[in-house]
């Protein structure tokens, strides 16, 4: 019995690592990313690509509280994981709610002004490379999560998956501008992810509190 409950504290020991090492790397990806996305965005006026750096440095908001909770649950704060946890929620909830607000300002933005921007190629190559990355942090983050069994680590992934589906409407828009000049495709895009967006903090936010068990564990 002994050597079993070893077995299992080594093995949630190495979780804890690996979700650790997802974190630090998801910050790191989407502060280059971001910082990346913004300085392109601006010197090429595109308002698109711009949008994608801010959101960016959103999703460091939701990594940055899912490294902290694993972070003092791995040094042995088991006791603290209930309080941990809906931390981590509500931070990962109030990123979700700063991405529907970006995303709707960027969308009013870009009709109002009827902006078209002077290039798209740096968002078609930011988009590719983003895709990648985050297709790849999400599946290891759902992993993860689920074998830990963490709700903030699940959401998380989650939240990471939204920016998988901004890079998509990046790349799209970036490709039908290129081909066709027609730019609205973005803004509508963003509305789209916005509606998603909120709902995904409101039931994030709603498990923090312990209102109702949501299906976030699902894939």
């Amino acid at each position: 019995m002994v050597n079993g409950s070893n077995i299992l504290l080594k093995k949630e020991h190495n979780l804890f690592k690996t979700a650790i090492a997802l974190s630090i790397f998801t910050i790191l990806a989407n502060l280059v990313e971001g910082g990346f996305s913004t300085v392109l965005g601006a010197s090429d006026e595109t308002l698109a690509l711009f949008g994608f750096g801010v959101d960016s440095f959103i999703e460091v908001i939701s990594a940055a509280g899912v490294l902290l909770m694993v972070s003092r649950l791995a040094s042995g704060a088991s006791h603290e994981r209930g309080r941990l946890e809906d931390l981590a929620l509500r931070t990962t909830a109030v990123s979700f709610y700063l991405l529907a607000g970006g995303l709707v300002i960027s969308a009013f933005l870009g009709v109002v002004t009827r902006h078209t921007p002077e290039s798209t190629k740096w968002g078609i190559v930011i988009s590719f490379i983003s895709l990648a990355t985050m297709i790849f942090l999400m599946k290891a983050k759902l992993k993860v999560g689920k074998q830990l069994s963490s709700p903030a680590i699940i959401a998380d992934a989650h939240c990471t998956r939204v920016c998988i589906y901004m890079s998509i409407v990046l790349l799209t828009s970036s490709l039908v501008f290129s081909i066709t000049g027609f730019g609205w495709l973005d803004a509508i895009g963003a509305l789209g992810l916005a509606y998603y967006s909120f709902q995904e903090g409101r039931e994030t936010w709603e498990k923090a509190q312990g209102a109702e068990t949501c299906s976030c564990g699902d894939d």
